[in-house]
């Protein structure tokens, strides 16, 4: 590396790190929510893969290609993912920082981090397959994170009012469904697709139960993406996506709904709210030109038809074969997070 390559990343790592002081430090006056959590995928993974022995990170060009300062963070995608628009959202950080970045600060530990990891999922077949971080051992990232905000607010009373008045933002099952039960045929012969959806929404109803009896009390689950429309499912046709993938995506979040809706007897004193990816999202794919985008089906960056980066992510849906661009997200989180607001703030 030459000294002037060294001395721009230098740069960019100086402002991103200046960015996440500045908005730590603020104040949020009357916001009943302390801090987002996020967990489970690279919808949401800020950059916790970085340092893991896995093919299941993207920390180099032309990943974060239009993030603050130009810098590849590790997350998957041109510049900002879902999870920081939702802490923008919820007006505590314009960027949720990787909890298992070495460099994160004390001063982000009180308005929340990311333990997301992507490749990850419900399934621990499917961590081990991408070599991620399975959502249980997300879970203990977490309860390290406890022990470690307690010795910085020095307030055991104050630490467990941040916990329980957090929103715990996750995102699972994409990998789960397309990696594990599709692609890899892992569980295929164990399960049919709808008991492998069931045991799903079990092992999602587990990660809630082991986040609560750590004292989170407000929680914002994710139904999966349109699988069968990303650019990789579609790579044989650029006009219709792919049938049997959108058909489990689609049954999985329909049972995902169901059991959000119902978990209030189950867990006394928390909030649910189900965040639908699917339809927003189809939405644009199905109309992108009524967003101001160009194409759909493509991706813009990291595929065989796409080495070299088309000259403006914002107006692709989608930057590699399985990821939206961050314009993509910045359409469709407004709704959103008006919707988690109103029921869990």
């Amino acid at each position: 590396m030459n000294c002037l390559m060294f001395s721009k990343m230098l740069l960019a790592f100086s402002l991103v790190s200046l960015f996440y002081v500045g908005n730590a430090q603020q104040s949020y006056g009357n916001s009943t929510v302390s801090a987002l959590f996020a967990f489970g995928d690279s919808i949401l993974d800020t950059g916790n893969n970085n340092l893991l022995p896995s093919f299941s990170k993207v920390n180099f060009y032309p990943y974060g290609r239009d993030f603050i300062g130009g810098v590849a963070t590790g997350r998957f995608g041109n510049g900002r993912v879902f999870s920081d628009m939702i802490a923008e959202g919820l007006g505590l950080k314009n960027i949720l920082p990787a909890y298992r970045d070495p460099y994160l600060s004390d001063n982000d530990l009180t308005t929340g981090v990311c333990f997301a990891s992507g490749g990850s999922g419900l399934d621990a077949i499917t961590a081990r397959t991408t070599g991620s971080i399975w959502v249980s051992d997300q879970v203990t990232d977490f309860q390290n994170y406890i022990a470690r905000l307690n010795g910085v607010v020095g307030n055991q009373e104050q630490a467990n009012a941040i916990i329980s008045n957090a929103v715990y933002l996750i995102s699972a099952g994409n990998n789960d469904i397309a990696i594990t039960y599709f692609t890899t045929g892992a569980r295929r012969l164990q399960y049919t697709l709808p008991a492998y959806n069931d045991q799903l929404v079990s092992w999602t109803r587990d990660l809630i139960k082991s986040l609560y009896d750590l004292g989170a009390r407000k929680f914002a689950v994710m139904g999966t993406l349109p699988l069968g429309c990303l650019p990789g499912a579609r790579a044989l046709d650029r006009v219709l996506c792919e049938l049997f993938s959108n058909q489990a995506a689609a049954m999985f979040n329909q049972q995902l709904s169901a059991d959000i809706d119902n978990l209030g007897a189950t867990f006394p004193g928390a909030k649910f709210v189900y965040v639908d990816m699917y339809n927003p999202l189809y939405g644009l794919i199905s109309n992108p030109q009524a967003s101001g985008f160009i194409d759909a089906a493509d991706a813009c960056c990291c595929t065989p038809t796409a080495i070299v980066p088309c000259p403006d992510a914002s107006r692709f849906v989608f930057w590699d074969v399985a990821h939206p661009t961050q314009q993509s997200y910045q359409t469709i989180a407004p709704p959103i997070i008006e919707n988690i607001k109103a029921k869990l703030a």
